[in-house]
């Protein structure tokens, strides 16, 4: 077992990171005798009695949410208050997030949210969640016009990734968890991108060492930048390279239709291109980015159906977005990245244009 941490002060906590974890209650402490566990309809039959093992001398109930990203909304939400008030649990709960980001977005922010804010634990099941929503506090819901539009900052008290769980995972998740693991590499980090674009069959292969060492880096990547800028109040903002694009592909895709790292790695790729037409990042380069998400078997072009109108107008639904301008993460290098508003419009609409 490798054990990060991410440095926080006061709210500093730990991330474990190995195989056979699920079960091992020393790990998995609550910070009292109350425990809900909040899981999905996916997830739930695979780990939650393991999990609830853990627990077995805890008063402990469990909550399962339906899975998709469609679900993730205020609606929903109220399931997990309704199960907390139903059995009165007290401000000494501690919530367990079991699950990929959906579950782990919806429980924090339950957890900031209940009785003012108790405690919670995430156990990260999908690679995706493993290596950037489980990490670093920012926990919410989506709305119809935005996604992650409501939510709150709520670091958890420890961060469990249990590789094994991996073992379940589907090639299509796979795949959209590794979008986030090339943005690391992209935004700060050229050696991890070259480890990646060597390492394509031995992680789609899930070997277990590999994968272990692409989860890692990400977090000791993420974690260092968190530690830096808790609220996003500037350098943090890094780690949304794709982001705003991609958000405003999966929101007029409908949620649940273009998975959130299919969106990011499409983002990636049109952040690359617009770079380049700035004149910051040599063709070659894009060319090499392309390669790399298109080997990850991630799509590379905006889906059918939408327009550039439509993807603008959902830009600006974006937690970037200053005095009406749009602030994009772009790249100066691979390995470099930075956040701007100096650009021209007609050049984003242009590159847009040969994505659709």
């Amino acid at each position: 077992m490798k054990t990060l941490n991410v440095d926080l002060g006061l709210r500093s906590y730990p991330i474990y990171i190995g195989q056979n974890l699920l079960g091992l209650a020393e790990l998995i402490k609550a910070s009292s005798q109350q425990v809900l566990i909040v899981s999905n309809e996916t997830v739930a039959p695979l780990y939650l009695e393991k999990t609830l093992r853990a627990f077995k001398d805890y008063k402990v109930a469990s909550v399962i949410l339906p899975d998709g990203e469609q679900y993730k909304n205020l609606t929903i939400l109220n399931q997990i208050f309704d199960k907390l008030l139903t059995d009165r649990f007290d401000r000494q709960v501690t919530l367990v997030a079991l699950g990929g980001g959906v579950v782990g977005d919806m429980t924090g922010f339950a957890a900031a949210c209940y009785q003012r804010g108790v405690a919670f634990i995430q156990i990260a099941t999908t690679l995706l969640a493993q290596v950037d929503s489980s990490v670093g506090g920012k926990t919410g819901v989506n709305h119809s016009l935005g996604k992650n539009m409501i939510g709150a900052f709520h670091q958890p008290q420890c961060v469990i990734i249990d590789t094994d769980t991996l073992d379940t995972l589907d090639d299509r998740q796979l795949s959209a968890g590794l979008a986030e693991v090339i943005k690391y590499g992209l935004i700060n980090d050229l050696e991890f991108f070259e480890w990646l674009e060597n390492n394509v069959s031995d992680l789609l292969a899930r070997d277990s060492q590999a994968l272990s060492f692409a989860i890692a880096r990400s977090c000791e990547n993420k974690a260092k930048i968190v530690a830096e800028d808790e609220r996003e109040s500037g350098r943090r903002a890094l780690l949304n390279l794709g982001h705003t694009f991609g958000h405003a592909i999966e929101t007029g895709m409908g949620y649940g239709k273009c998975l959130h790292g299919e969106g990011v790695a499409i983002g990636i790729c049109l952040a690359a291109e617009f770079s380049a037409q700035l004149g910051w990042l040599a063709n070659d380069e894009v060319s090499r980015i392309k390669t790399l998400i298109k080997r990850m078997a991630l799509p590379t072009s905006i889906p059918a159906g939408l327009t550039i109108e439509q993807i603008l107008e959902l830009m600006q639904v974006d937690k970037k977005v200053r005095d009406g301008k749009i602030r994009l993460v772009l790249l100066k290098n691979i390995g470099q990245a930075i956040i701007t508003d100096q650009y021209d419009s007609q050049l984003l609409r242009n590159t847009l244009q040969n994505y659709i």
